[in-house]
């Protein structure tokens, strides 16, 4: 279960401010389709999570319990750096003629690659023995922070305070992270 929540949360604060989250505002707003829109995020979200459990669950029995901690460790710091980073507006796609279901979806799933959150599950998926709860976890945490910005579009980007949000909880996450790897390498 700690698997499950640890991702959801992780996932969710990971994607605030995100790129992700302004390609959803652009494309809900482009479309004007909520329930295209929100069913490519579910798509997207998913198949990165499933795929970085997957890729979690084989990695894992091939290192040491000590190993396992550290590679935890260094996702949540990597996703606790990636929010300090200024985020850009990504590429609206508007050069994608597949329609609101298709461009969200293809969209979200490439952006997604290499994304905090998507290691984050890799992580937690590799360090516990429930890469399925993890990967649960992690597009449970995608979706909730992604399916707002698709019905309400502007009004909670203005009304959430999301460079606080980053910045708290980049700190929180490079101190988890940090006492994670100097316990996993026996300096703590």
């Amino acid at each position: 279960m700690d698997a499950l929540l640890i991702a959801l949360l992780g996932c969710l604060l990971g994607e605030m401010g995100d790129k992700s989250q302004l390609l959803v505002l652009a494309l809900a707003t482009r479309y004007d389709r909520n329930g295209a829109v929100i069913a490519g995020i579910i798509v997207a979200a998913t198949a990165n999570a499933a795929i970085s459990a997957f890729a979690g669950a084989w990695i894992g029995p091939m290192l040491g319990a000590d190993a396992r901690l550290l590679f935890m460790a260094l996702s949540i710091l990597f996703l606790g750096a990636g929010l300090f980073w200024r985020v850009g507006k990504p590429d609206p796609l508007e050069g994608w003629r597949t329609g609101a279901f298709l461009t969200t979806a293809l969209g979200l799933f490439i952006l997604g690659f290499g994304d905090g959150p998507q290691f984050l599950i890799l992580g937690i998926a590799t360090r516990t023995a429930d890469p399925i709860l993890a990967g649960i976890g992690g597009a449970i945490g995608m979706i909730a922070a992604l399916v707002p910005i698709a019905v309400a579009r502007h009004q909670l980007l203005a009304v959430l305070p999301l460079r606080a949000i980053r910045w708290a909880g980049g700190v929180i996450l490079l101190v988890t992270g940090a006492i994670m790897a100097l316990s996993a390498t026996a300096l703590l």
